[in-house]
Formats: C-alpha cells, structure tokens, sequence
C-alpha cells in the first residue's frame, strides 16, 4: 500500500524549500487539494511523493 505526500517547494525543488501539506491516498486527490488551496503560483512548484507503507529504508 502506497500514500502521496504533498509538498510546495520554490523553483528548483530544493528538498530543504519544502512544505508538507498532507498525506493522500491517491495522487489525483493531492492534486486536486493543491488546486483547490492554490498551491501553484509563479514562484513556486507542487511535488507529490509516492510512500511505500510498511517498508523501512533510507532516503
């Protein structure tokens, strides 16, 4: 099973720019959450990051 992390980063979607927004269950639901808030802007970009539940490992 898989959850979608969403994050606003600036441009170049640096890791240490991100702001977490919210743990999904589908992508299209994290997006749909973006437009709504109006998350997307000139500056700024959207990154949705797809978890595996259950599995340890190092980023």
């Amino acid at each position: 099973m898989s959850i979608f992390l969403l994050f606003q980063t600036d441009n170049w979607k640096s890791r240490a720019s991100r702001v977490f927004f919210g743990a999904f269950d589908s992508r299209n639901k994290a997006i749909d959450f973006a437009k709504y808030n109006h998350l997307y802007c000139n500056n700024s970009e959207v990154v949705v990051v797809e978890v595996q539940l259950n599995q340890f490992g190092e980023i």
